[in-house]
This record gives C-alpha cells, structure tokens and sequence, in this order.
C-alpha cells in the first residue's frame, strides 16, 4: 500500500481545523462589529459575554486542538514505521468523519446528545488506531 495515503486524512482534519479557526476569526470580527464585544474583551478573555453563536465555534476550535493531535501522531508514527495498511486506513478516514461530524453538530443546531455520539465514536476510532498501531509496534521484528 502506498504509506503516503495516510497523509490524506491528516490535511483533511488540518484544513478542517484551520476552516474553524477562520470562521472563529470572522465570527469575532462580527461580534465587535456588532457590539456585542469590544475589542479589548480578546486582550484576556474577559469583561463581556460572549455570543452563543461564537462560543460555539470557539470551544469546537479548541477541541480540534485537544484530542486531534494524538491523531496526527499516530499517523505519522504509522508513515514512518511503513505500517499504513487498508485498516490503518479506514480508521483514519473513519475518524476524521467522525470528528467532521462533531464540528458540524458543534457548531450549528448544537444537541447535546448528539455531539456526545459523534465524539465518543471518534475517540473509539482515535483508540482502535493506536491500538493497531500498538499492536504492530508490540509485534514488529
């Protein structure tokens, strides 16, 4: 299998991350230009409330800055080791839909529940791809 194709799921979840941090962005540029905030509340974070509709895309960003990194690491573990397989593969793209999902869940209509669903089924995928990676380190040799 070409070990690069792991690299694919890997720009995918960096241009979604960057996608939110741009609509973060822009979102803040609205909510000072709209009032609601002034500019200085971003000095620190603090002397206002922040609209829903920007906390919303905040707190998603963060969360694309949390969990997603042992993602990108087990891909690039899995790269160098030349162990990407079709099942590497599909975890890899399963997760990244995964946390697609999230991001659209957390970011519009917001229910609770299911964002939990699609967060927990991403952090299942994120441990089944460390535990095959586990696995061929474990076994390698």
């Amino acid at each position: 299998m070409n070990q690069t194709m792991i690299l694919q799921p890997m720009v995918v979840m960096v241009a979604l991350t960057l996608g939110v941090a741009l609509w973060m962005l822009r979102l803040r540029f609205k909510a000072v230009a709209d009032g609601q905030l002034s500019p200085g509340y971003f000095k620190h974070n603090r002397g206002g409330k922040v609209p829903d509709y920007l906390a919303r895309v905040t707190q998603n960003f963060d969360n694309l800055l949390e969990l997603p990194p042992l993602f990108y690491i087990a891909c690039v573990i899995l790269y160098l080791l030349h162990a990407v397989d079709g099942y590497t593969l599909a975890l890899a793209w399963a997760y990244v839909a995964s946390r697609l999902l999230h991001s659209a869940i957390h970011t519009t209509y917001n229910q609770l529940y299911h964002r939990m669903s699609a967060f927990l089924v991403s952090c299942l995928l994120l441990g089944m791809l460390w535990g095959e990676l586990g696995r061929q380190v474990f076994t390698a040799g």
